[in-house]
């Protein structure tokens, strides 16, 4: 994407927030929002870093579970 402005990026996992561009670009704010919320469901983090003309980036954080997966069983 062009970036996200500074003062818009606390707000961008907001239900139903969008920002104002001069592209006429569709959709209901509700995209960001439930990412976080998945993410979280999951104990996990997310943050975003942003600068206007060079795009943003987005990372994830989540915790590794004790258990088995069949790639590893037992541990």
């Amino acid at each position: 994407g062009i970036g996200i402005p500074e003062d818009k990026l606390s707000r961008i996992f907001e239900q139903f927030y969008r920002i104002e561009q001069k592209e006429s670009i569709s959709g209901t704010g509700l995209g960001l929002t439930v990412v976080k919320e998945i993410i979280e469901a999951h104990n996990g983090t997310i943050s975003v870093t942003s600068e206007i003309g060079k795009g943003s980036k987005f990372v994830i954080m989540l915790s590794k579970q004790a258990g088995t997966n069949e790639n590893n069983p037992g541990n």
